[in-house]
């Protein structure tokens, strides 16, 4: 997430009633998670395994809960609980909107799109040329869908993110001001749920295909012309590359690629990143001839035994 302008970082700090490290007038321009932030961005941390990470990302301001060196070029915000002020942030530079109609008059909708009885579309959403919303679809805050987009019954688009914090008195869950962005030609199917980005956007490029039943996480990249079948769950953070197929019932790891081209098939568990321009199959995943070949030996590892008790 983009500040509507700069701020300095002693009006940051004092937001969240935090001291800081550097220059009282460091330029802070938003803020993000680490793997979509940039040079003016906030990260969060709050675990020393991840210091280094996010001290060495392109973050320029950190949100940390420990003193320590701070690098060249950039500045520290020292927090009791980075979790909570990075909340606390989101909440206001992007607080919650109520609504008071079912569709927005800050919504826009393009020529000859129809959108059908008891849709609900949020603050500031944007509907391309062309599209059929069809009834019963919810469509949340600054969702951006384009042109010739099909959305099928009971579809919701930009619901919160799934991440959260264990704490002692229950799960803390991390506010989502981010974006869903559905390019142009996709269709998604009856009863899928696509989440918004926790700071960034969950993408659906053009031309890719959702059957029912698909759950897509927080700032995943779906390509261009994908091909994914009902039933599946991709995880948040994930980028599956343009042109895979994944075929129904298949469940990922969060953060793992998929490269161009691949095809996961059916039931299988993606543990791990992929190579493109192969087919996969299985938990764990493996390409699908040697998965195949593993299955039919182990078919055959009664009557091995057999012939070895009898010798």
């Amino acid at each position: 997430m983009k500040f509507p302008h700069s701020y300095a970082l002693k009006d940051i700090a004092a937001l969240i009633d935090c001291d800081y490290v550097g220059d009282p007038l460091f330029e802070v321009l938003g803020m993000n998670e680490i793997h979509v932030v940039s040079a003016g961005d906030i990260v969060f941390v709050d675990h020393p395994k991840y210091y280094e990470k996010a001290l060495n990302s392109k973050a320029t301001v950190i949100l940390i809960n420990k003193v320590v060196p701070c690098p060249e070029g950039k500045a520290l915000i020292i927090s009791d609980d980075p979790f909570r002020d990075f909340n606390t942030l989101t909440t206001h530079f992007k607080p919650f909107q109520p609504s008071s109609q079912a569709i927005s008059n800050t919504s826009t909708v393009g020529e000859g799109t129809i959108i059908q009885p008891n849709c609900f579309i949020g603050h500031h959403v944007e509907i391309g040329k062309n599209s059929i919303i069809h009834a019963n679809v919810s469509i949340f805050d600054d969702t951006i869908i384009g042109d010739n987009v099909v959305i099928q019954s009971g579809s919701v688009l930009g619901a919160n993110a799934f991440y959260y914090k264990k704490r002692p008195e229950g799960y803390d869950q991390l506010k989502s001001c981010g974006r869903v962005v559905i390019k142009d030609n996709v269709h998604i199917g009856a009863s899928c749920t696509i989440d918004r980005g926790v700071t960034g956007d969950t993408t659906i490029g053009k031309g890719t295909k959702l059957d029912n039943l698909i759950q897509v996480g927080h700032d995943t990249l779906i390509g261009a012309n994908c091909l994914i079948a009902s039933q599946s769950g991709i995880a948040g953070c994930c980028i599956i590359e343009d042109e895979v197929t994944i075929w129904g019932q298949v469940g990922t790891n969060s953060g793992i690629t998929i490269g161009a081209k691949a095809v996961v098939l059916g039931q299988s568990g993606v543990t791990k990143s992929l190579e493109g321009g192969k087919t996969y199959f299985g938990t764990p995943i493996e390409e699908s001839r040697s998965k195949l070949k593993e299955l039919a030996l182990l078919r055959k590892l009664p009557e091995i035994i057999k012939e070895l008790k009898e010798k």
